[in-house]
């Protein structure tokens, strides 16, 4: 990939759509009454998916850019989990009785920080409260530093059937400058710990990009990922944004790698999994030929949410949890993000949604483009158009970025299809955004 395509296009700013509209374009118009209505309105038979949002750890990794806790102590974790719960019976009123659940995820922070008790705890509260498919699918996200023996029988007596597990870089030096250090053998053993209990669908976090990284550690870092054979793995690139995360300010500029390095790391990890059997899926995941993503990526079923690429279809998505975000037919909704106010709102009997976004019919069918270039890495745009009787025309004439695009032979378009060229995947952000009207689509 030529220097000058990576200056102009990966370093920019950009979405990372995983939903659209993005979650500044959310607005206090969307609240609890615009929710509850958007609730009652589902239909009894609808499958629908659920995120539980667990946002503590025991320390700080300074490159992380979401919403956490760090504490030493559980009282501040038992105290969340009990509103949580609350929010859970609030919710579930407002929805039909019965609703199926095919998908529950446990996202952080460190879920598994609310112990063995609270997660049966949890689960079967979910239970109680709506209809679970046989059988569902039950995710976790892991720190291998914090995880124990005790919380892998319970994942398993809870029938949880994938975990997460955050790895980043196995080298120390690395490790050091982000602060979050992580032996290969911790990683290990909880892998094997999680496999004895029955979670047999594992997906590793790497990280390219970090402080002091070069692309022989990253290469490492993914041979010894692979020795322990995940089904999946997720491979981000540092985005390094200290004017907005402050622990990021913690990591030294200088140490961090340019965008030419960053590529070249970037490719290097995709080599080494591709050759040790994984499947390419998107911009960032790659997975074993049997594996969910890899059978929904053929046959034109893979989906992207606010939790990433995803195998699961439901339409709806219901977040539980300080800053948690959700999914219904009619737009997105957010809960507010301080831990202090969502549990006011919860305490008071009222959901504690805070902003959303009502999607329009535009809104919808730019959705659906943008969807599936982050997926297939192309897009039969006048066909999506024409299931949402919209007008590709006038679409494709408005993305004024895609002429450029083509010009630089990033893409390849014919009678509105367009197709990413493979060379070019790690830039399928800027290709996205063609299709983003709320930014600016002339520069990149």
């Amino acid at each position: 990939m030529q220097t000058s395509i990576l200056k102009k296009y990966r370093e920019a700013l950009l979405p990372w759509y995983t939903i659209y509209p993005t979650v500044p374009e959310f607005s206090a118009a969307v609240g609890a009454e615009t929710y509850e209505e958007w609730l009652r309105g589902l239909p009894a038979d609808d499958s629908v998916s659920l995120y539980l949002h667990i946002p503590f750890c025991r320390s700080i990794c300074w490159y992380c850019g979401f919403p956490t806790t760090i504490t030493r102590r559980d009282a501040p974790i038992l105290n969340y989990l009990a509103v949580v719960r609350d929010e859970i019976r609030l919710v579930s009123e407002q929805t039909p009785q019965g609703l199926r659940v095919n998908d529950v995820h446990f996202g952080g922070g460190t879920p598994t920080l609310i112990g063995p008790a609270g997660f049966l705890a949890m689960i079967e509260l979910l239970r109680r409260r709506f209809a679970f498919r046989k059988p569902a699918t039950i995710a976790v996200e892991i720190d291998p530093r914090t995880f124990t023996a005790e919380i892998a029988e319970a994942l398993g007596a809870a029938n949880v059937n994938r975990a997460s597990l955050g790895v980043q870089s196995f080298d120390r030096i690395v490790q050091k400058a982000i602060n979050r250090v992580q032996s290969e053998s911790q990683t290990a053993a909880a892998v094997e710990e999680l496999r004895r209990h029955g979670v047999s669908r594992i997906n590793f976090d790497l990280i390219f990009g970090l402080p002091h990284q070069t692309v022989q550690s990253c290469v490492q870092t993914a041979t010894a990922a692979v020795a322990m054979r995940p089904n999946r793995l997720s491979v981000f690139g540092y985005a390094h944004i200290p004017s907005v995360i402050k622990n990021q300010r913690l990591i030294e500029e200088t140490a961090l790698p340019d965008s030419v390095a960053r590529a070249e790391q970037a490719a290097a990890v995709a080599d080494t999994l591709v050759a040790a059997g994984y499947r390419e899926i998107g911009l960032d995941h790659f997975a074993l030929p049997d594996d969910e993503l890899t059978l929904a990526q053929a046959c034109g079923r893979l989906r992207r949410n606010s939790l990433g690429y995803s195998a699961d279809t439901c339409k709806t998505l219901i977040g539980f949890g300080a800053s948690a975000i959700g999914r219904v037919g009619e737009g997105y909704v957010q809960n507010d993000v301080t831990r202090e106010f969502y549990s006011r709102h919860i305490a008071a009997g009222r959901l504690a949604t805070s902003k959303g976004y009502h999607l329009t019919d535009e809104d919808r069918v730019r959705a659906a483009i943008i969807e599936r270039l982050m997926c297939d890495l192309e897009a039969d745009v006048p066909a999506i158009c024409a299931a949402h009787g919209f007008d590709p025309i006038r679409l494709l004439d408005s993305a004024e970025r895609l002429a450029m695009l083509a010009e630089d032979g990033i893409v390849d378009i014919e009678k509105g299809f367009i197709r990413v060229r493979q060379e070019h995947r790690f830039v399928i952000r800027a290709v996205a955004a063609a299709f983003d009207a709320f930014l600016d689509r002339v520069s990149p």
